[in-house]
C-alpha cells in the first residue's frame, strides 16, 4: 500500500474546504512555527482545525497550488500559492515556503513563511492577467 505524498494531501485537503480534512493531515502533536509571526506558533491538529475553519469562513473558495518542492528525508521544502475571494469581495493571493517535516505519512512540523500579495498576480508563476 503506498502512502499518499504529504504535501499533495494537504493540497487536496485545502482545496476540499473541509478543515477536519486538513487537520487530518497533521499529527496530533504537530508544531506550527510562523517566524515573522512568533505568537502565531501552536501546537496539536486540533488547533489546525480551527484555524482551518477560521479561514474557510473569511475565503470559502480558496484554492492551493503547491509550485515547487524539495525532499530530503521526512523534510519537504514547498513553495506554495493559495488563491481566494477575500472577505470584501476582492481576490487575495498569499504565497511564500513551507518547511514540513513528516512522520507515518503525516506532517508533524512546519515553518510557514506565507504572506499575502501585494498587487497584481505575476502570470508566470500560475496567475492570471
Amino acid at each position: 500500500m503506498t502512502v499518499p505524498d504529504p504535501i499533495d494531501r494537504l493540497r487536496d485537503a485545502i482545496s476540499s474546504h473541509d478543515p477536519e480534512a486538513v487537520a487530518a493531515c497533521f499529527t496530533s502533536d504537530y508544531r506550527s512555527e510562523v517566524p515573522q509571526r512568533p505568537a502565531e506558533g501552536f501546537v496539536g491538529s486540533d488547533h489546525v482545525a480551527q484555524n482551518w475553519t477560521a479561514i474557510f469562513a473569511r475565503m470559502p473558495d480558496l484554492e492551493a497550488t503547491v509550485l515547487r518542492r524539495a525532499a530530503s528525508g521526512p523534510e519537504t521544502w514547498s513553495e506554495w500559492q493559495m488563491v481566494g475571494t477575500g472577505p470584501d469581495g476582492a481576490p487575495a493571493t498569499l504565497c511564500g515556503p513551507v518547511i514540513m517535516t513528516t512522520r507515518d505519512g503525516q506532517i508533524d512540523w512546519a515553518r510557514f513563511y506565507l504572506g499575502p500579495v501585494v498587487g497584481p498576480p505575476d502570470p508566470a508563476v500560475g496567475g492570471s492577467a
